[in-house]
């Protein structure tokens, strides 16, 4: 059986989404990536070996989250799926809102075009929908398929994407703290509805900061600015929050990545970085992790191997 398909190897980036008051729309690539090898097995059985972040803590059965997503593909193709082994390296933080899970689903659904390849094609626009359906919204899917800076947005056809390349001298710094947070939860502090006046202020700097990302980003701070969901989310996350107020005072273009609790700086000068590193050593009683990292303008990136067990 499964000679007709393919071992696999992914490659999927982190991804931050929101920058500050593009909530559920925009997201970047990052340079920090989870990798996967895929074997279909005889056996019918599944099985994943997880190193890095979440080894020990994931499933490792048919409920693995990459696993479910190669087998919600294969449901929706119609093709019946073979066993799977899935090896699995992860460097993406989980649960401090740098795409974890999205880069899991990612992973699966990449990894099942890979497997699949030479019986069933599998759009871009498949796989988008696919992920989409699985992660219930594409602000960080579609960075983490197609890299580079992604407005994401949903239609009555399903989800869309535009792909930016943001100005070369920005640069990413992420600050990651110990403590981890649920994105559900982070949700759930939404109110249903906000003031007329805070939809106008995200309306304009989501559009500030477009102009900011991709061609002056001497904006990025004011186009950082956001009134739609940090401030509701920030009981949940104080030591977060007091981060980016002192950064943000300190004239640095600091937001929550994603749910958080880690804070994204997008910087436009190199002695900005450093300055941010040295910032938060001195900062607060926990512990937070300097990424030095860059926009990713690949994305997923599949490899067909050669052996299939």
């Amino acid at each position: 059986m499964t000679e007709k398909f393919r071992a696999v190897f992914v490659q999927v980036p982190a991804t931050t989404a929101n920058l500050g008051p593009g909530f559920d729309t925009l997201g970047l690539a990052l340079s920090l990536y989870d990798e996967i090898q895929v074997f279909p097995t005889d056996d019918g059985k599944y099985s994943a070996e997880i190193t890095g972040s979440g080894a020990g803590e994931v499933e490792t059965d048919e409920n693995n989250l990459v696993i479910k997503s190669i087998l919600y593909v294969f449901d929706k193709v119609g093709v019946k799926a073979p066993g799977l082994r899935l090896v699995a390296n992860n460097r993406i933080p989980h649960g401090r809102g740098l795409g974890s899970s999205g880069a899991a689903i990612v992973s699966g659904v990449v990894a099942a075009r890979g497997i699949l390849s030479g019986i069933t094609e599998i759009s871009d626009e498949q796989l988008l929908g696919y992920a989409t359906e699985l992660e219930g919204h594409p602000d960080n899917i579609a960075p983490a398929l197609f890299g580079g800076l992604t407005i994401a947005w949903v239609t009555d056809n399903g989800p869309k994407f535009k792909k930016l390349l943001p100005h070369r001298l920005i640069t990413p710094i992420v600050l990651v703290p110990e403590q981890t947070m649920s994105t559900k939860l982070a949700r759930s502090l939404q109110p249903e509805s906000v003031p007329h006046q805070d939809a106008i202020f995200n309306v304009s700097r989501s559009v500030l900061l477009m102009a900011a990302l991709v061609q002056s980003p001497e904006l990025l701070l004011e186009g950082t600015e956001d009134k739609l969901h940090q401030n509701y989310r920030a009981s949940a996350m104080p030591e977060t929050s007091e981060l980016i107020k002192q950064l943000r005072e300190q004239g640095f273009a600091a937001v929550v990545s994603g749910a958080g609790p880690s804070v994204l700086v997008l910087c436009s000068d190199p002695s900005e970085r450093v300055a941010v590193q040295d910032f938060v050593k001195d900062f607060g009683d926990r512990s937070w992790k300097a990424l030095m990292l860059t926009v990713d303008i690949q994305g997923a990136r599949l490899e067909l191997l050669d052996q299939a067990t």
